[in-house]
């Protein structure tokens, strides 16, 4: 089904609905555009969510009549029934069974009473995905590239009279990530300061924006392939005055350094850098940052310093090593 198909299909929707990808923020305006169309819900009558405390009753909500209603809307939400065998609850074996075999025997009976709109971030290719592709309807929500990000991003601030660079909407998702609701979470923010007027610059972005992890560990690998300590012991600090657990940022560091290992390994051996790094189709940009980064160190660096990240980790875990004081002492080496 194409996006077209689907705004036709959810002005009038019936039946079995599967929505599922990457793109959650487009996928949660179609699951709200569904309900607008549906038109009152009351829960428990003509309205039930499932999740997994009770999806033992799916196919019973589905079959039970919304008295008073000339229909009702079920969504279930990433409960695993589009999962394989190996990759989901065994309990959750048996419903996907009965309810494969309720949608094929009564579709029709469905079509007329009952929109069940399953949700899943992802699927693997079963029996139920078949029965749901033949007898309902079936939308991927694909995560947007890089350039439809920024074009939406350039579209919203036109929306509210304002106006952003091409160059600048990319340093939003440099900051923010591809994330379309984190992105929205902060262009509301920057809007507000501005007072919904003039054009957003990059100084103010840096005021107002806030950084994912990932974004501010460039930073930091910056200030240390420059070998400026002071600035990367303060961006250390900020994320931890940030209260950005010091376990988290020792992992982002540690998978950090390894994909500008594997950049540098990509480079050597004349491999696809895109493919190595195991990067999203819309996050082909962050390529050229890790060979900007890579070019800081050897390859005999990248590989020692991942050593140490290790070797601290194990450390901390037998309370050898306070974790704050080993981070700090493996940048002070790597700067010096």
């Amino acid at each position: 089904m194409t996006l077209s198909e689907l705004d036709k299909f959810i002005k009038n929707p019936n039946g079995i609905v599967l929505f599922y990808g990457d793109n959650t923020y487009l996928l949660e305006q179609y699951v709200r555009k569904i309900k607008k169309s549906f038109g009152e819900c009351v829960q428990g009558i003509n309205y039930i969510v499932v999740d997994e405390g009770n999806i033992d009753n799916i196919v019973s909500d589905i079959s039970t009549p919304a008295f008073g209603y000339e229909k009702k809307l079920i969504i279930v939400k990433k409960c695993n029934l589009l999962k394989k065998e190996a990759k989901t609850k065994s309990k959750n074996l048996s419903i996907k069974s009965k309810l494969n075999d309720y949608i094929k025997e009564n579709i029709e009976q469905i079509k007329e009473s009952t929109i069940v709109l399953i949700i899943e971030d992802d699927v693997d290719k079963t029996e139920l995905l078949s029965t749901i592709e033949k007898y309902g309807f079936v939308y991927n929500f694909k995560e947007l590239k890089i350039n439809d990000i920024i074009k939406n991003i350039v579209n919203i601030f036109n929306m509210y009279n304002m106006k952003i660079s091409n160059e600048n909407a990319k340093y939003i998702v440099e900051l923010v990530g591809t994330d379309m609701q984190d992105i929205i979470n902060e262009i509301w923010k920057l809007v507000s300061y501005k007072n919904n007027t003039g054009e957003v610059v990059k100084e103010e972005i840096d005021l107002i924006v806030t950084r994912k992890v990932e974004a501010v560990i460039f930073d930091l690998t910056d200030n240390l392939g420059n070998k400026n300590i002071a600035k990367a012991i303060d961006v250390l600090n900020g994320l931890l005055y940030n209260k950005e657990p010091i376990q988290k940022i020792l992992i982002t560091l540690y998978n950090h350094f390894k994909r500008l290992y594997i950049y540098k390994l990509s480079e050597e051996y004349n491999m696809n850098a895109l493919e190595c790094l195991n990067l999203k189709p819309n996050q082909t940009f962050l390529v050229s940052k890790y060979k900007k980064q890579s070019a800081y160190f050897n390859e005999k660096e990248l590989d020692n310093i991942l050593k140490e990240f290790r070797d601290l980790d194990y450390k901390y875990k037998i309370g050898l090593i306070d974790l704050n004081i080993g981070l700090e002492s493996i940048l002070c080496k790597y700067c010096s």
